[in-house]
């Protein structure tokens, strides 16, 4: 399969991304930020132009990132942003990046959309399976919200996976199901946010905590039934 190439927007990726939605897609990424300062180690996958992850360094002085993305202009962008040695950059597809340390934090902003549903599928178990007990994964994605907003919720996304396709020669074409996905990996949301309406979605999901002689703890400090 031919990789897409997202060298070309990297640059006005910011600007096309306030023309499009102003800047709710950037509050949907940093929504949770504040309760990310206990991390120490993270692996964000295609963060775009690298606004994220800056700002996750400039919070939490003793993270470590590792940052990984098919497009080496983004990943350029980024290293000029952070200019911090606990920046590590890796230029290759998320697809087939090992991990060569234990995240406790995983972020993927806008990017699972990107994927098809097998390819989430595959990532998330994979990936999930590095976690530590009660790590996190951070998500923000678009969602096609139920009732009256659905129609032109799907009109947007068609147009935008439209746009996308001509300008980078992404063939994916339909959002897929990241939720399930991670639910099957072993992670429980613990916190959403939701916002335009319900378009758009941010979510702090954690690893489930397998206890001695017991079921999962759903998330950290809830009661499991016995």
């Amino acid at each position: 399969m031919v990789e897409p190439n997202f060298d070309l927007i990297a640059r006005p990726y910011r600007w096309l991304e306030y023309l499009t939605l102003g800047r709710t897609l950037e509050r949907a990424r940093e929504h949770f930020l504040p309760r990310l300062t206990t991390s120490t180690q993270a692996l964000i996958l295609g963060d775009g132009d690298g606004r994220f992850t800056a700002r996750l360094l400039r919070q939490n002085a003793s993270i470590r990132i590792d940052a990984v993305d098919i497009s080496a202009a983004m990943l350029h962008l980024l290293r000029q942003r952070a200019q911090t040695s606990r920046l590590t950059t890796h230029h290759t597809s998320a697809l087939t990046y090992a991990p060569s340390s234990t995240p406790d934090l995983i972020a993927t902003h806008f990017f699972l959309d990107c994927l098809t549903q097998p390819q989430v599928d595959e990532l998330t178990a994979c990936l999930a399976a590095t976690l530590p007990p009660t790590g996190r994964w951070l998500v923000s994605d678009f969602r096609i919200p139920t009732g009256l907003m659905r129609a032109p919720a799907w009109l947007l996304i068609r147009s935008l996976y439209a746009a996308f396709r001509l300008l980078t020669g992404l063939r994916t074409s339909a959002l897929p199901d990241h939720s399930a996905a991670l639910e099957r990996s072993g992670l429980t949301r613990i916190a959403m946010h939701r916002s335009l309406f319900g378009l758009i979605t941010s979510e702090l999901w954690q690893k489930d905590l397998v206890l001695p002689d017991g079921p999962p703890a759903r998330r950290a400090g809830v009661h499991t039934p016995s």
